[in-house]
């Protein structure tokens, strides 16, 4: 197997992270292979063995680095000091097919210096989850890392029970994090900080041409990002500055969730008490996500003192950002590729009735698209009304083509996910299979694929999920 790999955070100072090999598994197994993404690597060849010894944790491909990166976040608000890829490893990167650079990186291949106690393994369930959501996520058109493959190593990881374990193969743009900048200014390692700020600028904006536009051109891909995952009733669940990249993907697929039931308030992780990561929250925390990125990076500033204020008003400027891209996002859904003020009242109407009446998100703008909204939900009173509103608005227009590019009818729904889990902890991957193949072809309606598409019933629905660590 050829693995072009081209590795640049390696020449990095090492401060910045740990080098090692994986810990071995006793009995690896592929038993997921994305045969696209491979080909879009650049990667070429391998038997299944190969495969599976490399991307298992037990054989460093020719040309390969693994490392263990440093970072710091915040932790629901509160500081953690050194985290770092506790069960992670930087195996390397490569410029692909599009000319993008790429880290590939194992999840679950063992202890670092950064486990802080931990064993470094992953046991199937996020392994799995992380697989089906963030493909599908791609499918959706969402900034994302990537699953390029899925092993289980025959060894047990020890939760509440012992689990079958497992190692993710992630793909992204960069695993750079606020955390990683946060983690060199609370150290003052100015020296580094300076030099992972021209590192960044060189791999992701080679436009910006200071640490402030540095903060603005992520905050602007972090506004679009925030905003498509409320399009489409997503909900991070765990939006540390740690799981925030400074590439503007989605990362970390932890406690995530996409809503059945749409309610404004909605939280599914087991670790947010307190609703902090809520789904109306999100637009609010990635704005202060950004502002601790600009905390980080003022010693860069010639004038640290005077500098403030440049990055006041990027982080101000941002919050009238997300507020756009929300607007933007929602219209779109409604058939509305220009829209005007007013039609934030249109939109909130609806998501008001939707919330009220418990009704599904994703079917409920499928069923606007395909015009069966009102059959759908019968029993929303005020949404006859709504929809005369809606007709209005778009008579002028030509809606359909338009909510067919943002109004799925399949997501990766939380308790079909947990029925691909459940069935892998027994060593059936055939429902997670079929899943991938479904939420990938998110906005086709296929007869094939429709349990796929079946908001769940009251017993079934999944309502707290969790980091797997």
């Amino acid at each position: 197997m050829q693995i072009p790999f081209d590795n640049t955070y390696v020449k990095l100072p090492d401060e910045m992270y740990h080098r090692q090999i994986a810990e071995a598994a006793s009995s690896p197994e592929l038993v997921a292979w994305n045969d696209a993404l491979a080909a879009e690597l650049g990667i070429q060849g391998g038997t299944e063995a190969e495969k599976t010894a490399v991307f298992g944790g037990n054989q460093v491909p020719e040309g390969g680095e693994p490392l263990a990166q440093l970072y710091a976040g915040h932790q629901f608000g509160h500081y953690n000091p050194q985290l770092g890829d506790g069960r992670a490893l930087l195996l390397g990167e490569v410029v692909d097919t599009h000319g993008r650079r790429r880290d590939i990186q194992l999840k679950g291949s063992g202890r670092t210096p950064f486990s802080r106690g931990g064993d470094g393994r992953a046991w199937v369930g996020p392994v799995i989850r992380e697989y089906i959501v963030s493909e599908g996520m791609h499918a959706l058109g969402v900034p994302t890392t990537r699953a390029l493959a899925a092993v289980t190593t025959g060894d047990l990881v020890y939760r509440e029970r012992a689990l079958p374990g497992a190692v993710l193969t992630r793909v992204a743009a960069s695993h750079i994090r606020v955390g990683t900048f946060q983690v060199l200014a609370e150290r003052q390692r100015y020296d580094l900080l300076e030099a992972l700020y021209e590192y960044t600028v060189q791999r992701h904006y080679p436009e910006a041409t200071s640490p402030v536009e540095l903060v603005a051109h992520v905050a602007a891909k972090q506004a679009e990002l925030v905003a498509q995952w409320m399009g489409y009733g997503f909900i991070h669940g765990v939006m540390n500055t740690d799981n925030c990249t400074l590439s503007g993907e989605t990362i970390d697929y932890g406690p995530c969730a996409f809503q059945d039931r749409f309610d404004l308030a909605k939280v599914f992780s087991s670790i947010d008490h307190h609703g902090r990561y809520s789904y109306s929250s999100q637009a609010n925390i990635i704005v202060w996500n950004m502002a601790q990125l600009a905390n980080a990076l003022v010693p860069l500033m010639p004038s640290p003192e005077a500098a403030v204020p440049e990055f006041q008003q990027v982080i101000s400027h941002m919050q009238r950002q997300v507020a756009h891209a929300w607007q933007l996002c929602f219209a779109r859904k409604l058939g509305i590729s220009d829209p005007e003020e007013t039609d934030a009242g249109l939109i909130e109407s609806l998501l008001q009735l939707m919330h009220r009446f418990d009704l599904d998100f994703t079917n409920t703008f499928h069923a606007l698209t395909t015009g069966t909204l009102d059959a759908y939900a019968k029993q929303a009173s005020g949404l006859t009304d709504w929809l005369r509103r809606w007709e209005t608005r778009v008579a002028p227009l030509n809606p359909e083509p338009v909510m067919r590019g943002v109004n799925p009818w399949i997501i990766p729904r939380n308790h079909q996910v947990e029925r691909a889990i459940q069935a892998a902890v027994d060593g059936d991957f055939t429902i997670m299979h079929r899943m991938v193949d479904a939420v990938t072809q998110p906005f086709d309606v296929n007869e094939r694929f429709r349990e796929f598409s079946i908001a769940p019933e009251p017993g079934e629905e999944v309502t707290v999920t969790f980091c797997g660590t």
